[in-house]
Order: C-alpha cells, then sequence, then structure tokens
C-alpha cells in the first residue's frame, strides 16, 4: 500500500473522528466554530509571532487544514515536533 494512501486514510479517520466528537456535543455549532477559531488564529499567531521566538511552523494546506479540524492543540503538537 503506498504511503500516500495510508496517509488519506489516516486523514479522513481523523476527520471522521472530530465529526463525531462535534455532532455529540450539546451545542454542536458553538463548540465547532470555536474549535475552528482558535486553531486558526494560533497558527496565524505562531506565523505572525514565532520568528520573535525563534519558532518556525510553515504556512501550508495541511497545517491550515488540521489546525482548522484539530483546533489549537494540533499547532502546540506541530510547533514541538517542527521545533525540537
Amino acid at each position: 500500500m503506498k504511503s500516500e494512501y495510508i496517509f488519506f486514510i489516516a486523514c479522513a479517520v481523523i476527520v471522521i473522528i472530530m465529526a463525531v466528537y462535534y455532532l455529540r456535543r450539546k451545542n454542536r455549532l458553538t463548540s465547532l466554530l470555536t474549535g475552528v477559531l482558535t486553531g486558526v488564529l494560533s497558527l496565524g499567531a505562531v506565523n505572525m509571532l514565532g520568528e520573535y521566538a525563534g519558532i518556525y511552523l510553515p504556512l501550508n494546506t495541511f497545517n491550515t487544514i488540521a489546525s482548522t479540524v484539530l483546533g489549537a492543540p494540533y499547532v502546540l503538537v506541530a510547533v514541538i515536533l517542527y521545533n525540537f
């Protein structure tokens, strides 16, 4: 099996898990918007202010989509894995 297929399957599984998570929440729309907003804002903050702290996280399609789906915890883990 090609590594591309494994990657896309893993991404699809993560999206399904997050969809189930948001569907089980009491305030679905509020939870979804909060997760998306915190992910996008934290990615933007790291991108804009990271150079002052010596932290670099590339702003590309994968990081943008992952931070949108997974929120701020993804950005934190990505910064740790990418820089340390």
